[in-house]
């Protein structure tokens, strides 16, 4: 009995960043809402895509004189900018070099990309998808690379309407900062 009242007591504990930062070397977890969730290692295709999707976005931004920065996971983001919420997205565009810190960056990142893998589905597609929704993010995509399918969403703003798609990885994919950035991602993995 005294253990499941300390495993009980141990789930209702509030986490922080600093729990997070003593982790050892090697171990990866997040941070919602003091919520602690442990992270997985990534598949091989996993690493595939987001060393793509890192360079690709890279080297448009680059190509266009962007002042824009590509940051893949493992990538510090206080999205909320307290210490109850620490995530590292796969992919990470912050324009606003204000928001980098020594330490990953300290608020929202205009775009976010999050691979899935089966351990982090619920997570990617709805904890994740509410919390970037409302820490600010612009856009958000969510690559699912069992099904072969892309969820994109562009949160509003005052100016346009939200808007979500789903497409295949032999659809081109388009980003609503950048619209002249088109990528096949099927085309990039063969």
């Amino acid at each position: 009995m005294a253990v499941a009242q300390h495993i009980k007591m141990e789930q209702r504990r509030q986490y922080t960043v600093e729990d997070i930062y003593a982790l050892p070397d090697g171990q990866r977890a997040g941070l919602i809402d003091g919520r602690w969730y442990d992270m997985a290692s990534p598949s091989r295709i996993h690493q595939e895509i987001v060393s793509e999707l890192t360079r690709e976005i890279g080297n448009h931004i680059r190509e266009k004189g962007g002042n824009c920065r590509v940051y893949p996971a493992p990538f510090a983001v206080l999205l909320n900018k307290d210490d109850k919420t620490y995530v590292e997205p796969d992919v990470s565009v912050i324009c606003d070099p204000s928001k980098l810190t020594d330490r990953g960056c300290s608020g929202a990142p205009e775009l976010v990309i999050e691979v899935v893998s089966p351990s982090s589905e619920r997570m990617d597609y709805a904890i994740k998808l509410f919390k970037y929704r409302s820490a600010g993010v612009k856009e958000y995509w969510v690559i699912n690379p069992g099904t072969r399918m892309i969820n994109t969403y562009v949160f509003a703003n005052e100016e346009e309407n939200e808007t979500a798609r789903q497409l295949s990885f032999d659809e081109e994919l388009v980003s609503s900062m950048y619209p002249d950035f088109h990528m096949i991602l099927a085309e990039q993995l063969s």
